[in-house]
């Protein structure tokens, strides 16, 4: 009887354990479902209220912050729609596993089906929500595009030209803030380019051929040279077109200028007043002048001489005197007198060989190149230029024909023609002749001289500091001051179309204005 009463008493227990533990699980899937339609209704009523409230906010700020209340007002939407996906993903779970739980257990009432069926009803009740609060939000961009006169798209034209304007104007600052530390530097990165290409191609050439040094007795003689202010160093280079170097060299000043004859005016000028002991301006003037003529008698005592040398007889004064300039000229960086006298040498030499007229081979030798000696700029080759002087001097045609055939502008019609052509080949072609890259260099020189010349007004132009630097000096009477600012625009612009040339060129426009008067 015992026994049977424990039995009993475990079944009663046991019966209302199992009781028991249904009321609780009863309890608990109540509470979560109470708890989910309260936060459900939760969110709907705060988003409905938030809605409402964006709404009344962005209508009365539209015209001035449309962009502004786009961006937040989609921001709100953003943040609802995760709120709801995750209620949605909360209530999913709690119907997955409510699934889960009548499935294991198979007793379960009726009740939980009309639980789904409710949890069912709720999400289609918050799919209408979110389709209403689309649609609000819809209708409030809509009121905005209204109020604003601007629809979403024209509202993005808008905006990306403010982000165009924006961004250029950035980039304008970025390019102005980098030119201007360009600027800082290329001085500097300029002045380290120059002394490497120095040192690595400096030459001697270029110094025996551009630079002569005028030797003095003492230092002290060279603040005399310079005068007051640079006065008299500024008047010797205007009247010589020679650059005037001063400095710590000992006892020597240095004489620099493309032009062999300006560098021997200047030279000779500075031995004469320095031997005078009077320098200033004006009696720098009187003895450049001085010295130019000079210079001519020595060119045409020189030709004289050369002629003599060579054993030619009955040359025209004027042709005397272009073969004296060719002392001063140089074809490739070798002395054009030298080359033209080892060239009637040759001349000789092989028209004697070959059985011509010796004396008229040296002749024509001679003369070949003295178009490249003319006192005015021609465009003409030089061997027709030098073709044409020997016609108008009275020159036999073979000599004529000789000159101008020499590099074959003309036909050659006489045995003496290619005679000049093969011995000015060799004179020129032999190791060490020319230099190429020196004759080139004067010619850029001159070309920037000559264009000087081309404008109304301009009385010298010389270019000096190894052609960086173009110094023109105009005559007062013609060009005032505003027009010398003008003309020195205009200049470099020329400079800058029709030339090339590296690094930068500096135009110097002096005007001078003097009154002489004299007194008996």
């Amino acid at each position: 009887m015992e026994i049977i009463s424990i039995i009993i008493a475990v079944v009663i227990g046991l019966a209302l354990g199992f009781g028991i533990a249904k009321f609780l699980e009863k309890s608990n899937v109540s509470n979560l479902i109470k708890n989910a339609k309260k936060e459900a209704s939760s969110i709907l009523k705060d988003a409905k209220a938030d809605a409402e409230a964006i709404k009344k906010d962005k209508i009365l700020q539209a015209k001035e912050k449309f962009l502004e209340l786009k961006a937040e007002h989609e921001q709100v939407i953003l943040s609802r729609d995760k709120k709801m996906a995750e209620a949605e993903k909360r209530t999913r779970d709690k119907e997955s596993q409510v699934s889960n739980e009548l499935a294991k257990n198979k007793k379960l009432n009726t009740e939980f089906d009309e639980k789904i069926a409710d949890y069912n009803n709720r999400i289609e009740f918050l799919e209408k929500k979110q389709q209403e609060i689309d649609k609000l939000h819809r209708s409030q961009v809509e009121q905005l595009e209204v109020i604003s006169g601007l629809s979403a798209e024209d509202a993005k034209a808008q905006l990306v030209e403010s982000l165009k304007a924006e961004a250029k104007t950035s980039a304008m600052s970025f390019i102005q803030n980098a030119m201007e530390e360009a600027k800082m530097t290329a001085q500097q990165e300029a002045k380290k380019v120059i002394i490497n290409t120095i040192q690595r191609v400096g030459t001697e050439e270029a110094v025996e051929n551009c630079v002569s040094v005028f030797n003095i007795e003492s230092d002290d003689v060279k603040g005399r040279i310079i005068g007051r202010e640079g006065r008299n160093i500024r008047a010797l280079e205007a009247a010589t077109g020679v650059e005037i170097i001063v400095d710590d060299t000992p006892e020597a000043i240095i004489l620099s200028c493309f032009d062999p004859v300006r560098r021997e005016i200047a030279r000779l000028s500075l031995h004469k007043l320095v031997t005078d002991g009077r320098i200033h301006p004006a009696r720098i003037e009187e003895v450049v002048s001085k010295t130019k003529k000079q210079i001519d008698e020595e060119i045409i005592e020189v030709g004289k001489r050369t002629v003599i040398d060579l054993g030619i007889h009955g040359l025209h004064p004027e042709l005397i005197k272009v073969v004296g300039r060719m002392k001063y000229r140089s074809s490739y960086g070798q002395n054009l007198l030298q080359h033209s006298r080892e060239v009637a040498n040759l001349c000789g030499i092989m028209a004697a060989e070959m059985g011509l007229n010796v004396k008229l081979a040296k002749r024509a030798g001679l003369l070949h190149d003295i178009g490249k000696v003319p006192e005015t700029e021609s465009e003409l080759p030089h061997a027709i230029l030098g073709m044409q002087w020997a016609e108008k001097y009275g020159e036999k045609d073979e000599v004529c024909n000789a000159i101008g055939a020499h590099h074959d502008e003309v036909e050659m019609k006489y045995l003496i023609s290619p005679i000049i052509q093969v011995c000015d080949a060799i004179s020129g072609a032999r190791p060490g002749a020319r230099r190429q890259v020196l004759d080139s260099y004067i010619q850029r020189l001159k070309d920037l001289e000559d264009i000087a010349f081309g404008f109304t007004g301009v009385k010298n132009a010389y270019a000096i500091q190894a052609g960086r630097e173009l110094r023109v000096i105009v005559e007062s009477e013609k060009v005032n001051d505003e027009m010398a600012s003008n003309l020195s625009f205009e200049i470099s612009q020329k400079i800058q179309t029709e030339m090339t040339y590296p690094g930068q060129v500096k135009v110097t426009v002096i005007r001078e204005t003097r009154a002489v008067n004299i007194a008996k």
